[in-house]
């Protein structure tokens, strides 16, 4: 159920042709309707709802479940180009927040029943528990290509099991949404009061694990924090206190942490560092140990004076190389990001330590004068699969520096 013919032999790419919209394939009980007038029709899954967002595409293999609940997808709709999702269907274990920030999903083939030991619940139930629309049959392909060559689009996902849609007014919704440049997202998905979290890493046979002798106090930022960062500071020894993304300098420094960390998030950094990077640029100058990714990577960089910009399509997915400048060591990193920090606008006491062998863009810094750095990848998961881990010893290694002083 896909939305076009393919181009007459000599005419424009397919990806660069204007809006089409064929005629509603036969049992069709969803779309996507771009924000210029193009249509994909398809069968939906999930809640009968409709949202609108920025349509974007991961590449990831496995994992659908942790990518969903991410709460760096806030305003987004994720299309997976891997065409089997949903197999080994959801459970209440794979989570990074108890409420998905996503604002729907798209695949390729429908979902079947679940054939995986660990699962509780069909992804279809899962979807319709937390309100999120699915579109499947789609060509997801065709989706991509048009995503990598022209830009991520604005969308509406629509679920309408009795087959009528106005796609007049969804392209119109479609075209007025904002887009994510210039939106705060952060406050959308941060925690609303502080709290402590002591769980560890998953581990077989016994599952997650709780630490009983902490060596450290971290405060974590919580721009959209995912529970696998968290359970990773735990699995370092530190006791970590959680605050909102909105939590001054002074709030932070109440809580006499040994070190601070600032945690991934979705939306713009430069919207979400107005009040944020006042808080970080102080944080900084305290001299704490400070580690960021992602979101927090790309505040850090503005509150040292650097600059952050739109990527054209971002960093989605599993399978992303990242060298590390320092050690001339590759890693595969899991990506999700749709800003990157300009290196050329960072000052000369800060140094670029990590870099995307995809396309050059910036992946990590570090200060040189202060117990500072961050990355753009997320560390805490599993592709490489545990590549990126070292980054967590790092900062411990920062932590146990401090505390001796």
């Amino acid at each position: 159920m896909s939305v076009v013919t393919k181009p007459a032999p000599g005419t424009q790419p397919e990806a660069t042709v204007g809006p089409r919209i064929v005629a509603r394939p036969e049992g069709a009980t969803a779309c996507l309707v771009l924000a210029d007038g193009t249509v994909f029709w398809g069968r939906g899954l999930g809640a009968a709802t409709k949202a609108v967002g920025e349509v974007c595409f991961n590449t990831s293999m496995t994992g659908y479940q942790e990518i969903l609940t991410d709460p760096s997808y806030a305003g987004q709709i994720i299309t997976f180009t891997f065409p089997h999702v949903g197999s080994v269907g959801t459970n209440p274990e794979d989570i990074e927040t108890i409420t998905p920030a996503a604002r729907g999903l798209i695949v390729r083939a429908e979902v079947t029943d679940p054939s995986n030991w660990r699962a509780t619940q069909h992804l279809d139930a899962w979807l319709k528990s937390h309100d999120l629309a699915g579109l499947s049959g789609i060509d997801t392909r065709q989706l991509a290509r048009r995503i990598r060559d022209l830009g991520a689009p604005n969308g509406v996902i629509c679920h309408a099991p009795d087959g009528r849609f106005d796609l007049a007014a969804l392209t119109a919704e479609a075209a007025a949404w904002p887009g994510l440049e210039g939106m705060d997202l952060a406050k959308e998905v941060s925690c609303r009061q502080t709290y402590a979290w002591d769980e560890t890493r998953w581990a077989w046979p016994a599952g997650y694990g709780k630490l009983t002798e902490p060596r450290y106090h971290v405060v974590a930022v919580d721009y959209g924090a995912k529970r696998n960062i968290l359970r990773s500071l735990a699995a370092i020894g530190a006791r970590v206190t959680v605050v909102p993304a909105t939590a001054t300098a002074e709030e932070i420094l109440s809580h006499k942490p040994d070190g601070v960390f600032l945690s991934n998030g979705p939306g713009d950094p430069a919207a979400t560092g107005v009040y944020a990077v006042p808080a970080i640029r102080a944080l900084v100058d305290k001299g704490l140990p400070i580690f960021g990714i992602c979101l927090g990577h790309q505040m850090l960089a503005l509150a040292l004076g650097g600059q952050t910009k739109k990527l054209h399509l971002g960093h989605r997915g599993a399978n992303h190389p990242v060298k590390d400048l320092e050690t001339g060591k590759v890693e595969i990193t899991s990506q999700n990001h749709g800003f990157v920090v300009v290196p050329e606008s960072l000052p000369d006491n800060v140094v670029v330590t990590h870099l995307s062998l995809f396309d050059g863009t910036n992946e990590g810094l570090r200060v040189k004068d202060k117990p500072v750095f961050s990355v753009q990848h997320h560390p805490e998961a599993s592709p490489g699969p545990q590549d990126s881990h070292y980054l967590f010893e790092r900062f411990a290694a920062l932590l146990a520096a401090h505390t001796k002083r």
